[in-house]
Parts: structure tokens; sequence; C-alpha cells
């Protein structure tokens, strides 16, 4: 939709179709199963598509499959190194070498951590056990709900996400547009690519001390001033521009085309922001359910689901076009990592009481092999939670998570001195007890 009502008239059909369903959680029926499948097909197409892709390059021999099948491999060196893709580049920077190789860092660092927050996110870590509760999926399911895992989470992820990367690296890493570079229309540039560029010249600029800025020069006085800089300078500025989804869409066209690669990625994506909408809004729910220590089921789940669906829609509509959106960003993504760890220590502490698992607790090699794979992920979070927290809020952002903790800390053991447990600790029990364990 375009025009000037476009944006209301798309926030107003995202909530209603997301609320419908969240509406329609407890009740289930034919509809809602319908509906899923949209979204499923939605997905999978995107997911078929930049599988599409790679084979069709794969076959054109445009892959360097070596490369490919290491970069499964994470390298965790490029935390502190940058990569050979670069090394061409930095050396023709001259005196800016170190302030190129500062920014290449902090760039993909950020990303290296973002990656591992995401790949298992706090939404799914949240969701995961209250799916299984409201299906009643005691221990006899356990083999069942490994399977789901893995067929319907783990396998679709890692070749959607792999594939992506492969096309995504193929078409832009280390490839800097060369219009910008004065080779080719320059006009042809869209507007947000331009403004990173842009962006990422005018903070070298500012780490030089030039007191111009390119926001109030003129289109002439810009494009001269860009010019007259240096070629290496104007090349790694290019090729540290983040892409969008719509550029990430050109890499469908060695498939599809064009129009189709526009349409199909649109589907995708569109299926992919209503289901985290979706997700985001039932957690919610079952989040004031527990605060209030009831059933996370009828209408105050509903009411509790349907909170955030406004609040997103009336920011969606009045805030997030302007700046005010990175003062909600920032402070959400370091919220998120932070309860990451939270969350797997968590399941650390759990995994190894034996009152709350009694005999179905670990025991002997397994015990031992799962205590190690849990705490390398625990160290793991913590670690990116921390870097994140510490370079995107410093001093401030570690005095938050304390206070957090600490309320987090007091309102727990003040619960706990009231009732003899959560809602969620009953409805596992009442699952056991269906199952005929105690």
């Amino acid at each position: 939709f375009t025009g000037e009502n476009g944006d209301v008239i798309c926030t107003v059909i995202l909530l209603g179709v997301s609320t419908v369903i969240v509406l329609s959680y407890d009740r289930g029926g034919s509809g809602l199963k319908m509906f899923e499948i949209m979204l499923k097909v939605m997905v999978g197409v995107i997911v078929l598509s930049f599988f599409g892709v790679v084979v069709a390059m794969g076959l054109e021999g445009a892959l360097p499959w070596g490369e490919v099948v290491a970069g499964f491999v994470p390298d965790i060196s490029l935390l502190w190194s940058v990569p050979d893709s670069y090394t061409a580049a930095l050396a023709d920077s001259g005196s800016n070498q170190s302030y190129w190789e500062a920014e290449i860092l902090n760039s993909q660092r950020g990303r290296m951590v973002t990656a591992a927050a995401t790949a298992v996110g706090i939404n799914m870590t949240f969701l995961l056990p209250y799916s299984l509760l409201k299906r009643k999926w005691d221990r006899d399911f356990r083999g069942l709900a490994v399977f789901d895992l893995s067929v319907g989470l783990f396998f679709p992820f890692v070749l959607a996400t792999s594939c992506v990367v492969i096309a995504a690296a193929t078409q832009f890493h280390g490839q800097p547009d060369s219009r910008l570079l004065g080779e080719g229309d320059a006009t042809a540039v869209p507007k947000v690519v331009q403004g990173k560029f842009e962006g990422h010249l005018q903070k070298l600029m500012d780490s030089q001390g030039v007191t111009a800025t390119l926001k109030s020069m003129s289109a002439d006085e810009k494009r001269e001033h860009i010019a007259g800089m240096p070629i290496a300078d104007r090349r790694l500025a290019a090729m540290l521009i983040d892409y969008d989804s719509g550029a990430l869409a050109l890499s469908l066209e060695k498939l599809t085309g064009k129009g189709v690669a526009q349409t199909v990625f649109g589907i995708g994506v569109l299926g992919m922001a209503v289901s985290t909408i979706i997700i985001l809004m039932l957690i919610n729910g079952f989040t004031i359910c527990e605060m209030l220590g009831k059933p996370s089921e009828g209408t105050l789940h509903r009411i509790g689901s349907v909170l955030p669906g406004l609040t997103g829609g009336i920011g969606a509509l009045l805030l997030w076009k302007t700046s005010a959106k990175f003062y909600v960003v920032q402070p959400t993504s370091i919220f998120g990592m932070m309860l990451l760890p939270i969350a797997y220590l968590t399941f650390f502490l759990m995994m190894n009481n034996r009152a709350l698992l009694g005999e179905n607790m670990p025991r002997g090699g397994k015990r031992v092999a799962i205590n190690l794979a849990m705490g390398v992920a625990l160290g793991a979070a913590t670690i990116g939670a921390g870097w994140s927290i510490w370079t995107k809020a410093g001093a401030t952002g570690v005095g938050l998570v304390v206070i957090f903790l600490g309320l987090a800390g007091v309102v727990h053991f003040v619960r706990g001195s009231r009732s003899g447990g959560g809602h969620v600790s009953d409805s596992m029990g009442a699952v056991d007890t269906e199952s005929g364990e105690e």
C-alpha cells in the first residue's frame, strides 16, 4: 500500500490478523490451522527460493564450495581479526587503516553476537515450555518433541539461514556497489544505500576532525566532496553497507528475474513478520498470567496477548518513523541479550535439581555430557550478553542489569514466601500426573 494512509492500512491489517489468531489460540479450530498452514507456505517460499538460488549459483560454478563448507565451522578469530576479503582495501587506505579496521571489527562482532543470541533466542526459549504444556506433551512424548524440534525448527533454520547467507555473501560481501564509486549510473542507487554510504564517510570525516557535514551540502557539493575523497576510503565505506531486505531480494534475480524476486521475497518476509508478531503477543499473555499467578489461558491471557499488538501498532504509526525508534531498538536488544543467559542458567539449575526432577534427573555420563553442553551455552550467552551490554550501554547498562536482577530476586523470594510455587510448576505436575509420573 502506498500513499498517505498506506502505513495505517498495513498496520491495521497486521494488527487485525494477528489479533484474530491470538484470540483463537485457546479455541483452536480449522480456521487457525489453515492460517498456520498459510504462514508455513509463505516462509517456505523464501526458503525454497534461496535454496534454488544457491543451486543455480552452484551449477554456474559461481560458488567456492571449499569456503562454503569451511564457513560452517565458527571462526572465533573474527572477534579480533579482520577477514582476508578486506585486506587489499585496507592496505590502500593509508593513514586511515586503523580507523577502518576498528569499524570492520565492531561491525562483525555485533553480527556474531547478535546471531548467537537470536539463533536460539529468548522468544523460543520462553515459548517452547508453554507450547509443550499446552499440548500436554510429557516424557512419553519426548521422542516426538525432539523430532518436532529437529524437523520443524533446526533443519529448516539451518537450511534457510545457510542459503540466505551464501546468496547474500556472493552478492554483497567484499563487493562494493560500483555505482557508489563513480562507475555507472549513480542516480539508480537506492536512497537508503546512498544514505548508509554517506553515513560511513561522515563518520570518517568526524574522526578526522573535519567540521563539514555531508547533510548540509547541496547535491552537487556533496558529489564533489565525495569524489575528492580517496578511492580506498570510498571503497571501504561501500563495502561496509548493511543491505536491507529489498537489496537482499536482488540475489533472487539470478533465478526468477526482478519482478518475481521482489514478490517472492516480500511474501516470505511478510510471513516471518506476522509469525513473529503472533509469538511475541502470545508470550506477553503468558507473562501477564504468570505475574498474576493465573492459568495461562482464558480472558486474562487474551487481554495480555492483545496489549503488545496495540502498543506496537501505535508505535509503528507514531514513533518508529522518527529518531525515537533508536531509543526503543537499542534497549530492547540489550534486554533480550540479558534474558538469554538468565534463561540458560535457570535451565542449568533445574536440570541439576533433585527436588524438582526426582528420579528423572540425569545421572552418570549423561548428566556430565548435558552439564558440559549447557555450561558451554551458558558461558557463550553470558559473554555475549556482557559484551553487548557494555559496548552499547556502558556503565549505565551494567547498573540497569544489576537493578533488574535485584528486583527479580526480591519478587522471587516474596512470591515464594506467599505460595508454594508458580503456575508453571503446577502445570508440570499436572502433566506428569496424567502420565502416571510423580
